[in-house]
């Protein structure tokens, strides 16, 4: 008798030892639906971050050529060109490089629009605008001005 339960303790215990394949497939078709779920959320936040490097390149280099406006009375001396102590001070690239910038001036050289060319495939906003009169914009139709801007 005593022979017997040890066999069963024995059998027991070899039985639950390792994973069915069952019980793996599951694990991994829920590790799936969270990566499903989670990729694009994350992608989106991401995307969110850099477009607040964008905004801030482009209020940096808006304030700059106010200041160079307020010293010379023109915003460029030339058409589509940063005046270059404008372009020095705000650089060519945002912080990290996930914006170009640019600049168009209409002439007499009172107005502007300062371009942040992204670099990191925001499809959604696209490239971001500002102007003189403070008027936000951007390139791409997925989302609004207020949602490029605001989030």
């Amino acid at each position: 008798m005593n022979d017997k339960n040890t066999n069963s303790a024995y059998m027991l215990h070899k039985k639950s030892l390792g994973f069915t394949l069952i019980e793996l497939m599951i694990v991994v078709a829920i590790i799936g639906i969270l990566v499903g779920v989670a990729l694009p959320a994350y992608q989106d936040y991401a995307k969110r971050g850099n477009r607040s490097e964008g905004r801030a390149y482009l209020m940096n280099a808006a304030a700059l050529l106010e200041r160079y406006y307020s010293d010379n009375n023109v915003y460029a001396t030339a058409t589509n060109t940063m005046p270059t102590s404008v372009a020095t001070a705000a650089g060519q690239t945002s912080e990290t490089g996930k914006y170009t910038g640019s600049m168009t001036v209409a002439t007499p050289f009172q107005t502007y629009t300062v371009t942040a060319t992204q670099n990191f495939n925001d499809t959604d906003c696209g490239n971001l605008t500002l102007t003189q009169a403070g008027v936000k914009g951007r390139t791409g139709t997925a989302m609004s001005v207020t949602d490029c801007w605001g989030k």
